[in-house]
């Protein structure tokens, strides 16, 4: 296994590689491209990506252990393939459009000011995880577990609170819409 600890990776093109038997402790990643790597089997701890290009890339069996993803573009990646053992992330400001989720024990996870269009949590335990100022436009949240989470800044979701947790989860009075929408209400 090759290691790296704390080196600072600037601007660099992994676009279409494939990694294997590496490991990452305490790096940076900045306005790096990794659209369609295969990062499968590699470990990083308390690393984090900033600016990266991290679309559709492959996470299977990765250790992702305190990693921190902020202002990257995460376009459509299977989060779920990850290595589940003390998965921690956090995202600010990027966009996880078509990600998925689902399943994956994300309790306390913060998200802020992303872009959750079309993103899967479904079965995903979000527990007292903060959802802030993030769009989850079509989102799916079927089966999930978001007690004591916060979203009370977030918009355009629609979440079923007869097939989610929701208890002491916290909305805005904007939001009820995206909690009653299978009913059909007009709400004014």
């Amino acid at each position: 296994m090759e290691e790296f600890e704390g080196k600072a990776f600037k601007s660099q093109d992994f676009s279409n590689q494939v990694f294997s038997g590496k490991e990452y402790f305490n790096c940076s990643f900045e306005n790096c491209d990794f659209s369609n790597a295969d990062l499968s089997h590699i470990i990083f701890v308390e690393c984090v990506f900033i600016a990266c290009n991290m679309k559709m890339v492959h996470f299977a069996n990765t250790t992702l252990r305190d990693v921190s993803f902020k202002k990257c573009n995460c376009l459509g990646i299977n989060f779920f393939e990850a290595n589940r053992f003390m998965l921690r992330l956090e995202f600010k400001e990027s966009n996880l459009q078509l990600c998925s989720f689902n399943t994956l024990d994300l309790k306390k996870t913060v998200f802020d000011l992303c872009e959750l269009k079309e993103a899967d949590f479904s079965e995903c335990n979000l527990s007292e995880s903060v959802f802030s100022d993030c769009d989850l436009s079509s989102g799916i949240f079927d089966r999930a577990d978001l007690r004591k989470a916060n979203l009370l800044t977030s918009y355009n979701y629609n979440i079923d609170p007869e097939l989610t947790k929701l208890d002491k989860a916290k909305f805005s009075v904007a939001g009820l819409p995206g909690l009653l929408s299978k009913y059909n209400l007009h709400i004014e």
